[in-house]
């Protein structure tokens, strides 16, 4: 009789056992087969001039503020590497030695001051854009651990909705909005790397930011931006 309750009691703890484990086991299936990496992401960075025609050069500390949102679309089963398409807003500041106006006559005018007697206490040019960032990520993730290593590249889109030049010195104070020299679409090469919440980020600009129409000293201004700086993921 013993043996019988103990072989009724082991049966019903295994069962009791298995009926618990279940719900657990769907759980984490469900977890798994939901888990991504939908993110916001802010990201500081310094903005470097690349091909600069002769003498012109950057003054000062350039900086660039990047804020949005990601879209994470995994593309395996154990969902650490994903696609991520994403929208954001960009303000990026250039500090430089090139005058920038615009004459009654509606045409552009660049001038080198490192080869003029003007003197200047600011002369920098701010660009605002949409973003638009398509990456191919990949991380060490799980669907219950947030810290990871993560490795995101990609190409970054971006459209100029607003700019304006800003001088102020011995010619007084001169603003000169929207230049329509400007490249109004704008893309590169991003690449984001690192641990957690904190990480580096690096974007090339495969094309310049002005048109062919700008020349300085009969020199095309062929510049191209080079942004580096740290990146935050929050989720």
């Amino acid at each position: 009789m013993k043996f019988i309750c103990l072989a009724f009691f082991c049966l019903f703890a295994i069962t009791k056992g298995a009926s618990q484990e279940q719900p657990l086991q769907d759980s984490i299936a469900t977890l798994d087969k939901r888990y991504k990496e939908d993110q916001f992401y802010f990201a500081v960075t310094y903005n470097l001039m690349a091909q600069k025609p002769n003498n012109v050069s950057q003054t000062g500390f350039s900086s660039g503020f990047h804020l949005g949102g990601i879209k994470d679309m995994p593309i395996n089963k154990r969902r650490n590497v994903a696609l991520g398409l994403g929208l954001g807003l960009a303000r990026n500041a250039f500090n430089h030695n090139l005058l920038i106006a615009k004459t009654e006559s509606g045409k552009y005018e660049y001038l080198n001051l490192s080869e003029s007697d003007i003197t200047h206490s600011k002369n920098r040019l701010i660009n605002y854009l949409v973003e638009l960032p398509l990456e191919f990520r990949w991380r060490t993730s799980t669907a219950e651990s947030y810290k990871f290593w993560r490795i995101y590249t990609g190409v970054k889109l971006g459209y100029s909705f607003y700019n304006v030049a800003k001088y102020e010195g011995s010619l007084g104070s001169i603003k000169t909005r929207n230049l329509e020299q400007l490249n109004k679409f704008q893309y590169g090469l991003t690449l984001s790397f690192g641990y957690n919440t904190w990480n580096f980020h690096i974007y090339y600009a495969l094309n310049p930011m002005f048109n062919d129409q700008a020349y300085v000293n009969d020199e095309q201004i062929a510049i191209n931006e080079v942004r580096a700086g740290l990146i935050f993921y929050i989720l």
